[in-house]
């Protein structure tokens, strides 16, 4: 029996955070509805491919559909490597490297601005604790759950469930979970995990951290494999 009788929104991507977030959430509230917002980024297709893969193995009532929107950004990112593949942060770049100028504060108003127009007074995104850039802290959360009420008169509370954990503590509470099916990746081949970049660096840091198998599909290590393991979709360890 669910705990919260009222529905609930889940800002998504294809990551290891929000899928598992989501999943709990699912668990937590009668209706859980995940919400993707297209940014027009390098990964976006490999990560919604993979996302509705997770969730085909997923099966927790409640659980809705995928909601997809778009918040294009190549007007205003430009020549980021983000939209042209050019420089993609790698394997052994500071977690700076990475930051997407303003990002969580377009997909929140976006998300936001949704779920008012559709009476959902929940909305939870996968932040993690160790997560180093401005738009993520406590503080920014606060002022912005305050500045959205105002501006469009509603009672929206944004949580933020994994605020303390590091990705090695999420990746344990969903060890049960179907993982393999998520992705981080910022500079995909043919729809896989490049196995290079600093997505990837940190995603395989944080299964060697808990102590559990990576059976992420990683495309150096696939192009490498044994043909015969490749046919059967066998995963590296």
């Amino acid at each position: 029996m669910k705990s919260l009788d009222h529905p609930a929104a889940v800002l998504i991507s294809g990551g290891l955070d929000s899928a598992v977030l989501c999943v709990e959430m699912a668990r937590e509230f009668s209706r859980v509805v995940p919400l993707y917002i297209r940014c027009g980024l390098l990964w976006e297709n490999a990560e919604l491919a993979s996302l509705h893969r997770f969730f085909s193995q997923v099966k927790v009532a409640g659980l809705q559909p995928i909601s997809v929107l778009d918040e294009p950004v190549a007007d205003v990112y430009g020549t980021h490597w983000s939209t042209t593949g050019s420089n993609v942060p790698g394997s052994d770049t500071a977690d700076e490297a990475v930051y997407l100028p303003g990002r969580n504060l377009l997909l929140t108003i976006k998300a936001a601005l949704w779920c008012r127009l559709r009476q959902i007074n929940i909305l939870a995104l996968g932040c993690l604790g160790s997560n180093p850039f401005p738009d993520s802290t406590p503080a920014f959360f606060q002022n912005l759950e305050g500045l959205l009420n105002e501006a469009i008169g509603g009672k929206l509370r944004l949580l933020r469930p994994f605020d303390r954990l590091h990705k090695t503590d999420v990746i344990l509470r969903g060890k049960n979970l179907p993982l393999e099916l998520t992705f981080s990746c910022i500079n995909p081949v043919e729809g896989q995990h490049c196995g290079n970049c600093n997505k990837c660096a940190e995603r395989q840091k944080g299964f060697r951290d808990a102590g559990l198998p990576d059976l992420t599909v990683y495309h150096d290590d696939w192009i490498d494999a044994p043909r015969s393991r490749r046919a059967s979709g066998g995963k590296r360890r």
